[in-house]
């Protein structure tokens, strides 16, 4: 039998202290004794977790039965969110004893169990089940095959009814064809009821925010709030509203200070995917909200993205779909190699013939086009072109509403086609549909650079780095930046950044450009020799003739004063 704590963490939060005391008060009061009532014996405590071992099913079944309500009748006159209640779990099977410890399969599906139970719940498998039926006064509804996480096989799973009437559960809503997310009320751990507008506005905000994202599936604020004040499992909450993934959160103010916290979790795992906390003060009240709603947007959605690729990744290929195949055309782009993007093209290109109207496949597909060009890869440079409009175009066709389709399209259009004015209109209207896509104000950035609009370019840059701090692509960002700041005469500054993007991305073709350029222009030759080496070393068709092949300035000045520097760095003509 393993069995856990409901909502742990979440009770922890309230109240360490006081959770602590009440979990070693019952483990005392009532699960020692009841375990050795039914000839059991505890083998390990973990945390808030238990595992237990019987001679028997029937005793373990009817172990459970007991504990269950006893458990429930020692919440009584305690607020709901400090209820402690148990999921449990009872699988009868082959285990290997080392020392007092048990291991292998038997004791790997009962934690499987445990996980798929309902808070205050009893799940067995059919082994448990055959076993027992007939041999206890106790009904049970049979929830069919399961899919138990890292078990081979699926487990035929038998829920234990409640005072003999089937359990009230809500049935599971099957998941959205594409990222779901349901956003809970933050808790407001302050004391003072008067911010409670405040945690409340803050989660409207943020799903108001997430909404934006055609590419997620977003559970409605009417929903997501029927689960205000109550102490809640995020895996129940994943089953009854259909999602794969929660964000909850709190709100603690004390003196002049307010900290809010967040999480991100995966409902089908319970693994925390992303946590963060942010302070301010409570006169800039309405300031920390917006700061907390793009900060958190800005951070989950990388997250979010990541986790689906993953979750893509372990699928077999019989059962890719057009969103799949899009899946891993992101996963494949990302490693930017000639290889792996022109297979990233395929797959993107095969998720448009599963679904004509993907948006943001068609962008993704002539974003390998802007990949194939940035590191010098084209052959036949025309053909290319005139490929990428076509793309591009239909996905900003497609994509009127779509951020993501906006910008990748728009940034192709701009930087293969030569399209500036037309990219950056596009992609401003990506940055008005999601004001907190990262990636939006990273890409209209690079326009606005090559447009020659620097001071505009910086802080669109900036903009993108704040929406997104653990960005994988922040050498991207910092490598715009730097542009902006060599076209504009700021070499240090330009230097700093093409430094700190090569750490992070050391074959970054654009960073060492400028890195060269800028130490050039600092009058600081070695250095700028040393680049031009590594670069060359990175691509060695590199020339000062083929610049704007590479980077496409507008302003003569702009393409005369980037070639001078790499001259003056030692980049053959």
């Amino acid at each position: 039998m393993a069995a856990d704590v409901v909502a742990y963490s979440r009770l922890m939060q309230v109240d360490e202290a006081g959770t602590l005391a009440a979990l070693k008060s019952r483990r005392v009061e009532i699960l020692q004794p009841l375990v050795a009532k039914h000839h059991g014996r505890v083998v390990k405590l973990m945390g808030d977790g238990v595992l237990v071992e019987f001679a028997s099913a029937v005793d373990a079944v009817e172990c459970a039965a007991q504990l269950l309500p006893v458990m429930e009748s020692a919440n009584a006159g305690l607020p709901d969110d400090r209820h402690i209640r148990l999921r449990i779990g009872i699988n009868l099977g082959d285990v290997i004893v080392e020392g007092g410890d048990l291991y292998g399969d038997g004791v790997n599906i009962a934690a499987r169990l445990e996980a798929v139970a309902d808070p205050g719940g009893v799940v067995v498998s059919r082994t448990v089940f055959n076993h027992v039926r007939g041999k206890v006064n106790l009904g049970f509804d049979d929830l069919g095959e399961q899919h138990l996480k890292n078990i081979a096989e699926p487990v035929r799973v038998y829920r234990l009814r409640s005072d003999g009437e089937a359990m009230k559960a809500r049935p599971a809503l099957q998941l959205p064809d594409r990222p779901s997310i349901a956003v809970l009320p933050f808790q407001n751990l302050s004391g003072d009821p008067e911010q409670e507008y405040f945690a409340d506005g803050m989660v409207e905000e943020i799903i108001t925010a997430l909404s934006r994202m055609r590419w997620l599936f977003v559970m409605a604020r009417n929903s997501s709030f029927t689960y205000k004040g109550r102490a809640v499992d995020v895996k129940q909450v994943g089953r009854e509203l259909g999602v794969r993934y929660v964000l909850e959160g709190s709100l603690r103010k004390s003196g002049n200070k307010v900290r809010i916290a967040g999480q991100l979790i995966d409902c089908s795992t319970g693994a925390h995917l992303w946590a963060d906390r942010f302070d301010g003060a409570p006169e800039d009240i309405f300031d920390l909200q917006d700061q907390v709603t793009s900060s958190v947007v800005g951070a989950i959605a990388p997250k979010l993205e990541q986790a689906e690729i993953d979750r893509s990744k372990r699928k077999t290929t019989e059962s890719l779909d057009a969103y799949d195949y899009y899946l891993r055309g992101l996963a494949a782009v990302r490693r930017d190699t000639e290889g792996t993007v022109d297979k990233a093209r395929e797959l993107f290109l095969r998720a448009t013939e599963l679904d004509s109207d993907f948006a943001s496949a068609y962008a993704m597909a002539a974003w390998c086009y802007v990949r194939r060009k940035a590191n010098g890869w084209m052959t036949d440079r025309e053909k290319e072109k005139a490929d990428t409009a076509q793309i591009a175009r239909r996905a900003v066709e497609l994509g009127k509403d779509d951020a993501i389709a906006l910008t990748y399209g728009g940034f192709s259009l701009a930087y293969v086609v030569g399209d500036l004015d037309d990219g950056a209109a596009i992609i401003d209207r990506a940055v008005s549909l999601n004001p907190n896509l990262a990636v939006a104000w990273s890409y209209s950035g690079w326009i606005r650079a090559y447009r020659g609009e620097l001071q505009s370019a910086i802080e669109h840059q900036v903009r993108a780095m704040r929406l997104s701090p653990l960005d994988a692509l922040m050498y991207n960002m910092q490598g715009g930046a730097a542009l902006a700041h060599f076209l504009a005469g700021r070499n240090d500054q330009a230097a700093a950044l093409a430094e700190e993007a090569l750490r992070n991305q050391p074959a970054y073709l654009s960073a060492l450009r400028i890195l060269a350029a800028s130490r050039a222009l600092m009058g600081q030759p070695e250095e700028a020799q040393r680049a031009v080496a590594r670069l060359c070393r990175v691509d060695p068709a590199s020339r000062v003739s083929n610049l704007l092949d590479r980077i496409p300035l507008r302003r003569p000045e702009d393409v005369g004063k980037f070639a001078d520097a790499l001259r003056q760095a030692g980049l053959p003509e």
